[in-house]
């Protein structure tokens, strides 16, 4: 059933990734120094559509700090023009966004890696849910959490030895739809909590005394259309009323100072924060599931991509949490943890002051609402391939985040409050 279904996502859906195409474009960073660089990049993003990678929109572009963005084809060569005008140093990162991709897809159906070391589409992902629920009845269960704005059912697995009073890790993956690394460590996290249980010593202790609550893809209309339409498409699929534009940034539609920083009122913006807190189908329901189950998960975890960061609370003030020392000391050692295996350096701090303000993550809203460890990893790489991280850095990304996630859940069984 599996092998079937992942031919038919290689045949189907992955090439359809060409529909819209990204002949010609280019991947920029730069580093703006002073006032008048910074000047230059507004009025880039003012006078031709540029799509900001890192950090999200041009309003969170601060001095010193690199910016990766992408322009369109045809306007390539005036954004380097302007560039070299202004004295602005810049690389390219990507020189022919669709030559990449093509380049990728090619290797995607010539590899014969296995299937945890391929991006799937949501079909795959959902048959997956399933048949691994089905192969694993003493460890794995799937529930039906709601549906998304385009009606598609999402689903949660439950993964963790029955028991009594059992106390929670709720984990999630595809909030941006782009971010493919993302639903794919989701995956692996769980494919490694089966495989593993009763022969490591670590996951099986976390197993046996906790729950894990893992949602593959919360964006699952939108990692449809990354699929179908428009391979970095970033938001979710919702109409917005009285605009042209669809979609709301799920990462800024939870009511933690909801739409105060770092996101934008207007519904064409990548940073879209929705006409209300939970305006989204996708967030409500994650948050309705949460604040059902608010006594059992003591930590949050949300999986994200690109630029090897472990963030904590807060991001919508530059205010700290009350055990941000503790967090921080966590931080600061699940880094050094992860970085065993490959070398990969982190970076690890509260969202505001590490990368930037911004208001109505679901990290926030679940601290607030009384989760005291609350995560947010930014997962490869820092830029050469951003959104687009090929299909051979899925297995070493995968295997450092799960000695990470298994380190922060080792210490959350040790402190449970």
């Amino acid at each position: 059933m599996w092998s079937l279904l992942l031919l038919v996502g290689v045949t189907s859906a992955f090439p359809d990734i060409l529909r819209h195409k990204y002949d010609g474009e280019k991947v920029f960073r730069v580093i703006p120094h002073n006032q008048e660089q910074l000047e230059v990049l507004s009025n880039l993003a003012k006078h031709m559509q540029v799509d900001f990678w890192h950090p999200d929109s041009i309003a969170q572009v601060k001095l010193g700090t690199t910016v990766d963005f992408r322009v369109e084809a045809d306007r390539c060569s005036e954004a380097e023009h302007l560039l070299q005008l202004s004295g602005l140093n810049y690389g390219v990162l990507i020189d022919d966004l669709q030559a990449t991709l093509d380049a990728q897809f090619d290797n995607h159906v010539r590899s014969s890696g296995h299937h945890y070391e391929k991006y799937n589409n949501w079909e795959t992902i959902e048959a997956w849910t399933a048949d691994i629920a089905n192969e694993n009845p003493g460890l794995v269960s799937r529930l039906q959490i709601g549906t998304t704005f385009e009606n598609r059912n999402m689903y949660l697995l439950k993964v963790g030895k029955p028991g009594v009073n059992k106390k929670g890790i709720f984990m999630d993956c595809g909030f941006h739809a782009r971010e493919w690394i993302s639903p794919a460590f989701c995956q692996w996290f769980v494919r490694e909590a089966v495989r593993t249980y009763g022969k490591e010593t670590i996951m099986t202790e976390l197993l046996d005394n906790l729950d894990f609550y893992v949602l593959p893809v919360l964006n699952i209309d939108g990692y449809v259309y990354t699929w179908t339409k428009s391979r970095l498409w970033r938001k979710t699929r919702s109409v917005n009323a009285g605009s042209r534009c669809n979609g709301t940034d799920p990462n800024r539609n939870f009511d933690a100072g909801w739409c105060t920083v770092g996101a934008s009122k207007n519904p064409c913006d990548e940073t879209y924060c929705g006409s209300a807190p939970e305006s989204e189908k996708e967030t409500k329901a994650l948050a309705d599931f949460i604040r059902k189950n608010l006594s059992t998960i003591k930590a949050y975890l949300t999986i994200h991509s690109y630029s090897q960061l472990l963030l904590y609370p807060y991001s919508y003030t530059y205010d700290v949490t009350k055990n941000n020392v503790e967090l921080n000391t966590i931080a600061k050692a699940t880094v050094k943890e992860l970085g065993t295996l490959y070398g990969t350096k982190y970076s690890y701090g509260p969202g505001a002051s590490t990368i930037y303000p911004a208001a109505g993550g679901s990290d926030d809203w679940a601290y607030d609402q009384g989760i005291k460890y609350s995560f947010t990893f930014e997962l490869r790489d820092t830029g050469r391939y951003g959104f687009i991280l090929p299909e051979s850095q899925i297995k070493p990304t995968c295997e450092e985040t799960l000695i990470a996630v298994k380190y922060i859940a080792s210490y959350v069984l040790e402190h449970l409050y």
